[in-house]
């Protein structure tokens, strides 16, 4: 027998014997999947199921994708397996109920006028050279249609999401309807101050381009069933029957978008000169509490290391905002889809919101602020002249708040005997779906855009993702709760935690190195404008010996700080220069002499048991 193996015939064996498997598991197993990647990367989620066994109609959906074209692009070409992979998933789920075409448009073909009609964007690789083409048309039997233009390679986590909003669009191609309640004048108004009318906010005039608006009274008794979601912002003392009407539509599966400011800047409705200043907060009652969240009552969140620079007008130099923030990526929740494509987001005077310790719910943060935070009480912004202040006063506590919360899950009705005159209305509901922000001046042009006049149309020209958050969190809510399921699959970008840990621990100390530099700069400048106090004008520019000791004390002062500051910053380089080193030495020669060292051990035990 083990002659036969290891002879001609035996090796032509084995390899007929491989060659049939393959045959075999090739036909009988194509639609066998094994998904052993970590965050299972290739399993339909449970929501996207749900939608696919719930379609009445047939959908056809186009894949076009430029096979030929992208031949020396790796990376396109294993996404574009993905996005192949993943659609013929959902063929497999959806059964006859949806109809997968794979078209690769050659040029000047008519697959090609056909994936421009549909509005996908062809790419030039080159001037003068073809197109590639990496989108999705999806069809309905109405004749709608919804188009993915281009599969985005930095949005992969999100591709199945897309492709089930795609899907679900498809499925309910109306506009959904998005009821506003607020307490600005976020849709135009008049500037009591300026004596004028005022615009509507851009941020409505791009929500508007996607939804269906339906504005509701302050003191509405109940939420129309059409109102897919709820938008309330500055919610201002509303009136029970309001909120009641509130509670119940967030427990019947009403989703909610609710803006609450401890201190609104833009509430200047009631601010006219001479008046005493309003109080400027708004919350809803016993709501949030119901829902397992508080926004902490009268408290402005500051944050010295997101603190924007602020101009104090003409002449004068810009100074710190501790209370108006410019959060970057790193602040905003990667894995949910109302944050994770953002890069940037300015709140300004933000409350901060936590979760009750007994809530059923889960509490998830979508922006956070930084460790470098510290609440402030509300009242020290009704009088504040020089925002410089703040920063001066701002001792960091080392924790992160969350500036906005997802919230889902079990909750109670918070009028569980109803309200005068109705007595019947749900006591609790399995799982609610709310986004709750603490404050509502992120929504104002002045915190994300500016607005120009081109011949009577307002241009918007952003530069914050305000909008982008809104609307967000908006589409995503407006989606059935199975699509609110589909979460991020993963990102195949992992980060150098390690590294990023010496590199904050390094940045604390050189921000406190820093921050005693400016004091004793202070404090210097304040001796040399002492000394510098002569009672004969002529003799003020004149340095005495006193002035110029404490000079040179200072330059001494100056240059030994910034030699200090120097070493950390070598410090940090030489931490993660080592960390390098033993890595890399991990890598190329303790690995392989681990295995040599196994190989020679094995060596050695089958010879003495040969023996």
């Amino acid at each position: 027998m083990k002659k036969l193996m290891y002879s001609s015939a035996g090796l032509v064996l084995i390899a007929l014997t491989l060659l049939a498997f393959n045959l075999v598991s090739g036909l009988s197993l194509s639609g066998a999947r094994l998904d052993l990647t970590e965050q299972k990367l290739y399993t339909l989620s449970a929501g996207t199921e749900q939608i696919l066994g719930e379609l009445q109609e047939p959908i056809e959906l186009s894949f076009f994708y430029s096979d030929s074209t992208a031949k020396d692009l790796p990376a396109l070409r294993t996404y574009a397996r993905r996005v192949e992979e993943m659609l013929k998933a959902y063929q497999r789920v959806a059964g006859d109920k949806l109809v997968l075409r794979i078209i690769d448009p050659a040029p000047f073909s008519e697959d090609e006028d056909k994936a421009a009609e549909f509005g996908l964007q062809g790419i030039p690789l080159q001037q003068g050279g073809d197109s590639l083409y990496f989108g999705l048309a999806g069809k309905n039997a109405r004749g709608d249609t919804q188009v993915i233009p281009f599969f985005a390679l930095d949005q992969e986590e999100f591709l199945e999401y897309e492709l089930s909003r795609l899907v679900q669009s498809l499925a309910e191609p109306e506009r959904p309807v998005v009821g506003v309640l607020s307490g600005l004048q976020i849709n135009g108004g008049f500037d009591m101050q300026a004596r004028q009318p005022t615009p509507p906010w851009m941020v409505m005039e791009e929500i508007r381009q996607l939804f269906k608006i339906e504005s509701l009274r302050r003191d509405i008794d109940q939420i129309p069933e059409s109102v897919s979601v709820l938008l309330l912002v500055h919610p201002k003392q509303l009136p029970e029957q309001t909120l009641y009407a509130i509670d119940q539509f967030v427990l019947r599966g009403g989703k909610l978008l609710a803006f609450v400011d401890p201190f609104s800047e833009a509430d200047t409705q009631a601010e006219l000169p001479g008046e005493m200043a309003v109080d400027k907060s708004s919350d809803l009652g016993p709501l949030l509490p119901a829902w397992g969240l508080r926004m902490r009552p009268d408290q402005v969140l500051g944050d010295g290391a997101y603190a924007m620079s602020v101009s104090m007008g003409q002449g004068q130099r810009p100074v710190r905002h501790a209370a108006w923030l410019s959060l970057p990526k790193n602040a905003l929740d990667a894995d949910d889809i109302a944050t994770a494509a953002l890069e940037n987001l300015t709140l300004a005077t933000a409350g901060l919101l936590e979760p009750l310790e007994d809530a059923k719910t889960r509490f998830v943060p979508l922006i956070q602020s930084s460790q470098y935070a510290m609440p402030f009480d509300v009242k020290r912004f009704a009088l504040l002249h020089n925002p410089e202040e703040l920063i001066r006063e701002l001792q960091p506590t080392g924790e992160r708040y969350a500036l906005a919360a997802r919230i889902s899950g079990p909750a109670q009705s918070a009028y569980p005997d109803g309200i005068e005159g109705r007595k019947d209305g749900l006591k609790q509901a399995d799982n609610i779906n709310v986004i709750v922000v603490a404050d509502t001046d992120l929504l104002t042009d002045r915190m994300w855009v500016q607005v120009q006049d081109f011949f009577g149309q307002r241009i918007p020209q952003p530069w914050a993702d305000n909008a982008g958050f809104a609307i967000n969190a908006l589409d995503n809510l407006a989606g059935s709760d199975a699509l609110i399921s589909v979460r991020s699959r993963g990102r195949f970008s992992r980060p150098f935690e390690v590294v990023e840990d010496l590199q904050r621990e390094a940045e604390a100390r050189f921000r406190e190195k820093e921050q005693a530099l400016q004091t004793r700069l202070a404090d210097t400048e304040q001796k040399l404008a002492a000394l510098q106090r002569s009672d004969d004008p002529s003799k003020a520019l004149e340095l005495t010996p006193e002035q110029q000791a404490t000079v040179q004390q200072f330059l001494a002062e100056k240059l030994k700080i910034r030699k200090e500051l120097r070493e950390v910053r070598y410090q940090l380089n030489a931490d993660i220069e080592a960390l390098g080193r033993t890595l890399k030495f991990v890598n190329i020669a303790l690995v392989p002499l681990l295995l040599t060292l196994g190989v020679l051990a094995l060596w050695l035990w089958r010879r003495r048991r040969q023996g």
